[in-house]
């Protein structure tokens, strides 16, 4: 199908197959208007370390049924072959030449096109807000990290354009921090729409073994952390053993284990070995299919993960009971203190119950007090990422960690991340506070340190 001359194009660029369930949900809520005042293009980007060797989108079971809400199927990697989607994009004096070049190479015509993208800041959304310099953005965002900080300050070209957020309501009640300095409005995405597509999603996945539907098992969750260098991956492979452990310590004789796809084959090894010894029974799921369909297909008992915006998920939208397991240390671990996985992996702690404490879950959906519970703290921890791009929370984070800050909220924050900023909990913070500039402040605030240590 042509573009047409002057016909305007939403070109809506994704990555996942969840994001992809996200903008079906949003269009069959008619929150893109309706179907025929546009063409509308679903443009894949394959973001695997090695694109080649990883499972793509048209493979995922489901993917089908998601993409038949669009008008065409285009292909970024292939566009810009032999570039790699993560890092490539164009110099801004080339965006003329690569808008004709994708016009034609796409047959988008001459009429305005309209973007609706992933992550503004980062490529491949980058590259396109650069490439189509007049056209209106729409971001969506389809996990827990709009919940937190925007990661980098946007061009002022792009900024400017951005028309809103769309957003999945993980977290009842919280509204997302993401693009909010730009005055950015944001949206959500109805549930019901949203379970509507997942429920078209599982329909397409293959069928549980017959011996599964017996008994409700535990999902235990992989996120292949190793390869954000967030852990090693013998670090990762003992974390999956823990989930497991605390899952029959809690009575589960049935275990499936929803691998990452990109992670490697020995996870699961190591996981066959320690199921043995707990005596249960495990079943490790290599098909290309949502997490999502795991939780209708199968119908757990528990889902277990570390901080897996899939555990919400599984809440929100099926009202299974969640924990949580691994993720304190994380909280010390992860670098720097500006990392945007910190939004997720502070959510998660703060909301699910830790398994190996517990030995249970719980249900987090239909619950609106937690996100009043959760939301100083949340913007305190934003305040903490980015606070030149949120000057605004300054006030509130003095507040909250001068009321708030102790031996159960310590481990959300950093003691030289709250030194550097002069707020309650750094080091010589009371002195700190009171000096004009932030530079001045950290000497300051180094000099009482070193003193105090030396009169010990």
């Amino acid at each position: 199908m042509s573009g047409g001359t002057g016909r305007r194009t939403q070109l809506f660029e994704v990555s996942t197959l969840y994001g992809a369930a996200t903008l079906a949900a949003a269009l069959d809520a008619g929150l893109f208007g309706a179907r025929g005042e546009t063409t509308r293009v679903l443009l894949v980007s394959n973001n695997a370390a090695i694109p080649e060797t990883a499972t793509g989108l048209p493979e995922m079971a489901g993917w089908e049924a998601v993409s038949a809400r669009f008008d065409r199927v285009l292909d970024w990697n292939d566009a810009i072959r032999p570039f790699h989607p993560g890092d490539w994009r164009p110099l801004d004096r080339d965006a003329p030449l690569w808008d004709r070049l994708l016009r034609r190479y796409w047959n988008l015509g001459e009429g305005p096109v309209e973007l609706v993208v992933e992550s503004v800041h980062a490529t491949p959304a980058a590259a396109l807000a650069t490439i189509f310099a007049d056209a209106d953005i729409h971001v969506y965002a389809d996990g827990l990290m709009s919940y937190g900080p925007t990661r980098d300050r946007l061009p002022v070209n792009t900024a400017c354009r951005v028309r809103r957020l769309l957003h999945l309501d993980l977290v009842p009640g919280l509204r997302p921090l993401l693009l909010s300095e730009y005055g950015v409005p944001s949206e959500t995405v109805p549930n019901g729409a949203f379970r509507a597509v997942l429920d078209e999603v599982t329909a397409a996945a293959p069928k549980p073994p017959h011996e599964l539907g017996v008994e409700r098992p535990a999902v235990l969750l992989g996120q292949y952390l190793a390869a954000l260098d967030i852990l090693t991956q013998a670090e990762e492979e003992a974390l999956h053993v823990r989930m497991l452990r605390g899952a029959a310590v809690a009575g589960f004789r049935a275990v499936v284990f929803k691998p990452h796809p990109t992670a490697p084959a020995q996870y699961s090894k190591a996981l066959e070995k320690a199921a043995a010894e707990a005596g249960v029974r495990l079943t490790v799921l290599d098909a290309p299919v949502l997490a999502e369909s795991v939780f209708a297909g199968r119908k757990p008992g528990l889902v277990v993960g570390c901080f897996s915006t899939a555990l919400l998920t599984a809440s929100v939208y099926y009202g299974l009971p969640v924990a949580r397991v691994g993720t304190e240390p994380l909280l010390e671990r992860i670098t720097p203190y500006q990392n945007s996985n910190r939004i997720p992996l502070t959510l998660v702690d703060a909301l699910l119950p830790d398994l190996e404490v517990a030995q249970k879950g719980e249900v987090v959906t239909d619950r609106p007090e937690l996100a009043e519970s959760v939301a100083p703290l949340m913007r305190t921890v934003g305040f903490c990422m980015q606070a030149k791009a949120n000057p605004e929370l300054r006030e509130h984070a003095e507040r909250w960690l001068a009321a708030e800050l102790g031996p159960d909220t310590q481990r959300y924050f950093k003691r030289a991340r709250l030194t550097a900023l002069a707020l309650p909990g750094g080091f010589g913070s009371h002195i700190a506070r009171q000096l004009p500039g932030s530079a001045a402040a950290i000497r300051v605030a180094r000099r009482v340190r070193k003193a105090t240590r030396a009169k010990r």
